[in-house]
């Protein structure tokens, strides 16, 4: 399977515009082109899209972020796969690609991400690629999980 994350840029933004969720899904996750808006005012979000065979099936963004101990956290900040392309195992796959991706761009030990905890499906997903709550809740009030990263991750 020949898959890609590649930029948003003005040859593929009305490709990844066109991506969208389940209905049942709307509350989880903002639009792309809310997440697009927010990438444009905030500099340190950084949004993909997700390709497989050369069309676009996902949109993710991910962005460094001070945190009050001060540390910086690696944040998988969004994250879905297209309505039309979902069950096919793409979810698992590409979360699997965004991980390695991540940690190899930022050397990262850890990664997070935060979710809704009635996104029962999500969190199943996140669990299996070894992400744990680490009882933080985001400004939005969506618990945090977090992900270590090991010298020999090969998830």
């Amino acid at each position: 399977m020949f898959t890609e994350i590649r930029d948003i840029t003005a040859l593929n933004k009305e490709e990844v515009l066109a991506l969208h969720i389940a209905d049942n899904q709307q509350n989880f996750i903002e639009t792309t082109q809310q997440c697009l808006d927010e990438a444009e005012s905030d500099q340190r979000f950084i949004p993909v899209g997700l390709y497989k065979e050369g069309s676009a099936v996902g949109f993710a963004m991910y962005g460094v972020f001070p945190h009050e101990d001060g540390t910086q956290r690696v944040w998988l900040d969004r994250y879905f796969i297209d309505e039309r392309y979902q069950h096919q195992g793409l979810g698992k796959y590409f979360l699997q690609q965004l991980i390695k991706f991540l940690q190899v761009k930022y050397n990262c030990k850890e990664i997070f991400l935060s979710v809704y905890d009635d996104n029962v499906v999500a969190i199943q997903l996140y669990q299996k690629f070894g992400f744990v709550f680490n009882g933080e809740l985001d400004e939005k009030g969506e618990k945090v999980m977090v992900r270590e990263v090991f010298a020999h991750d090969n998830h």
